[in-house]
């Protein structure tokens, strides 16, 4: 799809759900290549600049194993060994990167960050995750449904825990493009924004996607896949007691997962977890479990966001 050529991204608000359903297909092409053995150079004279100011496995591995495998050259850069708004302004940071590399990921915290990379790089910016999105991470669940499920239309996708997360807030934006039926189960104090859902609601009618928001644990009858997120996430530490009160009802235990009624409901984790908080160790690592195919789908659905955006011919 050539109108994806030089484009960032920073959202999947951004992205049509033809444009989200090309990059699924794509990245199903380069796993079934790399299944095969097969190797190219795609990215061969290209350069990734990776920043990051949160710590991450999943998303730098991602990003580095998918860009160096195709011959492309790969930077990490923290905060320690780049200027990322500090003595440099953020606006200057992005014109001198859009200089020397071909791409820009950010992992990070603000989603003002990663848009103004965008703004002023002048080259394909990806967002690793910010606190508002997670991109990357939402087209890799959507694979890991598709290779359980086929059509990801009409199922139903069950988020339990915080639902106010990057995490949780990606999902609903992706169920309501592809009509994928999405319930967040969580206390009211952790519900999705206001703004988003407005949003959401008529990218949800239009595909006909049933979104959501309860408190009530029950509403996983019926659901495909349960999926959960760490209670605390990073940056939010110091709210680790408070989030244990009201998040303990809502962890993800084989007593929730057969609530579903569903023999073939299976259970989805972005990780890191935390087993016997947000998950027991004998949900995540059972047989329902398919958090180590959404780990490893994670380079597949990033490589296709690359190769989308940077190759004009695949």
């Amino acid at each position: 799809m050539s109108l994806l050529f030089g484009r960032s991204l920073l959202t999947l608000l951004d992205y049509s759900p033809e444009e989200i359903r090309y990059l699924l297909n794509l990245s199903m092409k380069v796993k079934s290549e790399a299944k095969k053995g097969k190797v190219f150079r795609r990215f061969e004279g290209k350069t990734l600049a990776m920043l990051f100011e949160k710590r991450s496995t999943r998303t730098r591995c991602a990003f580095e194993t998918a860009f160096g495998e195709e011959g492309g050259h790969p930077v990490f850069l923290s905060n320690s060994d780049i200027q990322l708004g500090g003595k440099e302004s953020l606006e200057d940071t992005a014109r001198v990167l859009g200089r020397m590399f071909s791409a820009i990921q950010f992992r990070g915290f603000k989603q003002e960050t990663v848009e103004t990379l965008a703004k002023y790089s002048g080259v394909p910016v990806y967002n690793g995750l910010t606190d508002l999105f997670h991109p990357t991470q939402a087209l890799a669940d959507m694979l890991t449904l598709e290779e359980n499920f086929g059509e990801v239309k009409g199922r139903t996708l069950c988020y339990v825990g915080d639902g106010r997360n990057n995490v949780a807030r990606s999902l609903m934006i992706i169920c309501a493009k592809l009509g994928t039926n999405f319930t967040v189960i969580t206390p009211g104090e952790l519900n999705p924004d206001d703004e988003l859902r407005k949003k959401v609601s008529p990218l949800a009618e239009k595909s006909g996607s049933v979104i959501t928001i309860t408190p009530d644990v029950g509403a996983v009858k019926g659901a495909d896949a349960l999926y959960t997120d760490v209670w605390i996430s990073m940056g939010e530490e110091a709210k680790r007691e408070e989030r244990i009160s009201l998040l303990s009802k809502y962890q993800v235990n084989q007593k929730l997962m057969d609530m579903t009624g569903k023999s073939g409901t299976i259970f989805l984790h972005c990780l890191p977890a935390v087993k016997g908080e947000e998950v027991t160790a004998d949900v995540i690592d059972g047989a329902q479990s398919r958090a180590w195919d959404q780990a490893e789908n994670r380079k597949h659905t990033i490589k296709a966001i690359m190769l989308a955006t940077l190759v004009k011919k695949i």
